[in-house]
Parts: C-alpha cells; structure tokens; sequence
C-alpha cells in the first residue's frame, strides 16, 4: 500500500456508490446530460450527509458494458462528472470504476480530478464474463500510474469478481497472493455473485486471512443488518443497492436507508 494510500487502513472504511445513468454513447441515454449530473450529485449529497466518507463514481447505466477499453465519449463524460462530484464534496474521498476493465481509463480520470481511487474487477488473471473473457491489466495499468507519478492513487481489485466465472479454478489463497504480491493491488474486495448478492462468509474469512495487513473490502450485498457481522473480518464496504430507495440499485438513494448503514457499521 503506498504510504500516502494510509487512510485504506481506517476502520470501519465506508464507500457509497455513484451509479451514474446510461451516459452518452451507450445503448440506453435517456438524452439529458443535465438530469445525469443531477441524478449523480443528489445521490453524493444524501451519501455524505449520512456520513459517507468516501464516494465511487461508475458507469453502471451503459449496459451491455465493453469488456475492455470504453469509448472517448465515455471517459470525457465521467470525468466531466467526476470533477463536478470532487469539487462540491471535497471533503470525501473520491474513487473511479470504469466498466467493466477499462482501468487504465479509470486511472486517467482520476489523475486529472485528483481523486483517491479506483476499482479494477480483473486486475490479474483471467475471467469468463458476459461481455466474453476479460484478462488482466495489472502490467498496462501500474505502468501508467508509475509513469503518471500517481502512486497516491490507490487500486483496489476485486478477487473472484461478481458476474463471472474462473478459466481454471485455483484455490482463493493463491488468487489473493498474486492479487497482492505480483498484481500490486492496495486492497483487496470480495463479493458475492451478482450485484447485490451477499458474500460467503467462508471465503470472506479465507481472504482475509491471506491478504494480512492489506486491507479487504466487502463489494456487493452488505446491508445495515449485516455490516456488523462483515466488519468483524473486513476493513469495509463497497455499499449501492441496500441504501436506494426499495433496495434497488436503479433508484437514487434513500437517506433513512443510508444513516441506519452508517449507524450500524460505526
């Protein structure tokens, strides 16, 4: 973890997710750039009122996703988004997720917004998805961010990602070696298998236990009834879809639901 990135090492660490609507370009824009920006910073409002302490901002409305890398129209949207987020909430941290692996990009927006973060979901590896097989980046992207002299932006990869399956299966001790020792991801996060779905506990606490002093996030399914429960092995959570309205991940999101997560996690 670089040294600057210390702030990983807080507990309980809470991220509240941005899910930006389908941006220009993709399958679904509803044609309102305005309703977009709108839409994105109400859900940072609500969050950091609640007493989210950092923000993740991601393309979760340009379904189908590219597997690789997004278009320029993409990129040039989310960071025009993102520099509005980090200028209204710069007292939060801020992280970038460009799906579904364009984390070069991610990296590039970040560097530019002077935010803190980003997600890869296939840093290293190889996955089975449903935008095909998606391979890691860990050697384009820590090249980039060497080169960028962004070392103070921090990556954090997930292991066995949601929303796929292994080519081979190897034991999850051994993809969290790699993860952390070959691939240089700063923290670790483990999900269930689809958005929203809650994590095996079991593996949860095998992961935790190899990545050591690495931070171990939780990235799907946490909810104010179980926060409690996953705190005792994770640094945090990676938290969407239990904090919108009716609990579901297209809906902006509910304050009642976002103070009662913060409440039972602190």
């Amino acid at each position: 973890m670089p040294a600057s990135s210390h702030w990983l090492a807080a507990r309980p660490l809470l991220i509240g997710m941005l899910h930006v609507p389908p941006l220009p370009g993709s399958a679904r824009f509803a044609g309102s750039l305005d309703a977009i920006s709108e839409r994105v910073l109400a859900d940072a409002e609500v969050l950091v009122s609640s007493g989210f302490e950092c923000l993740m901002l991601e393309n979760f409305g340009d379904l189908p996703f590219f597997p690789d890398v997004v278009p320029n129209i993409t990129v040039a949207h989310m960071t025009a988004i993102a520099e509005r987020v980090r200028t209204k909430f710069s007292q939060a941290r801020l992280g970038l997720n460009v799906l579904r692996n364009d984390g070069c990009a991610a990296l590039s927006i970040a560097h530019a917004v002077r935010a803190d973060f980003i997600r890869v979901n296939v840093l290293c590896g190889a996955r089975v998805t449903d935008q095909g097989l998606i391979t890691g980046i860990a050697h384009d992207l820590l090249r980039l961010r060497a080169n960028l002299h962004a070392e103070n932006i921090a990556i954090l990869a997930d292991v066995d990602v949601k929303h796929s399956a292994p080519l081979g299966v190897r034991e999850i001790g051994v993809e969290v070696q790699d993860l952390i020792e070959r691939a240089g991801a700063d923290a670790v996060i483990v999900s269930g298998t689809a958005t929203g779905q809650p994590v095996d506990f079991a593996k949860l606490q095998r992961v935790a236990e190899v990545a050591g002093t690495t931070p171990v996030l939780i990235g799907s399914g946490a909810t104010a009834d179980t926060i409690a429960n996953i705190l005792k092995l994770a640094s945090g959570a990676i938290v969407g879809s239990s904090l919108k309205v009716e609990g579901c991940v297209t809906n902006p999101v509910d304050l009642h639901r976002a103070r009662e997560f913060v409440a039972a996690a602190r």
